[in-house]
């Protein structure tokens, strides 16, 4: 009977500290995943400026480094994506237009609020954002930002203006992701 209580003790003591070993596994799983896919797609960025022109950061990849936004006043430095996917935006911001980066004047930006793009809510208007790709830099002053409501405001591409549109849920601190709001950041080149 002892021995019975014995095992069975050891059996629940072997479950738990096995669950509880997934867990920690799960949570240093998710961080060290993430740094190396930014060590990845910065290796593919320097690829791309390098002349390869579909430089992928994994070999199964469905997206590609297509540019570096800067942020110069808060430090940042963040690889865009080709691909608004849910997938892409794991990685970092997106490009949303379905040009070319570098034949569109309307670029669109999208990314999460809680990751690459949670420093929107510290722009201020005047702020300096830098668009590098492979073939041009160009500089854009932040000039208005705007929550707008996606049921009720239509996010227009217009070539015929050149401008540089981040967007992101809203609001930043919310709960749960999704839902309706918008954060819109809308900057004009600088010339």
């Amino acid at each position: 009977m002892k021995l019975l209580k014995l095992l069975k003790r050891h059996w629940i003591l072997a479950a738990v500290g096995l669950t509880a070993a997934f867990f920690v596994v799960d949570a240093f799983w998710i961080p060290a995943k993430a740094g190396l896919a930014q060590h990845l797609l910065e290796r593919a960025w320097l690829r791309t400026l390098a002349g390869e022109p579909d430089a992928k950061p994994w070999p199964w990849a469905d997206t590609r480094a297509i540019a570096i936004l800067e942020v110069p006043r808060l430090g940042l430095r963040e690889i865009v994506l080709e691909g608004s996917s849910g997938r892409n935006l794991a990685f970092g911001p997106t490009l949303i237009n379905t040009t070319q980066l570098d034949e569109s004047a309307d670029r669109i930006l999208s990314g999460h609020r809680d990751t690459h793009f949670s420093f929107l809510k510290e722009l201020k208007t005047g702020d300096l954002l830098r668009l590098r790709t492979a073939t041009q830099t160009r500089d854009y002053r932040v000039r208005w930002q705007e929550a707008v409501d996606s049921r009720q405001q239509q996010l227009v591409i217009d070539d015929s203006i050149e401008r540089l549109t981040l967007l992101t849920c809203y609001p930043f601190n919310a709960p749960t992701s999704g839902g309706p709001l918008r954060w819109v950041v809308t900057a004009l080149p600088e010339f």
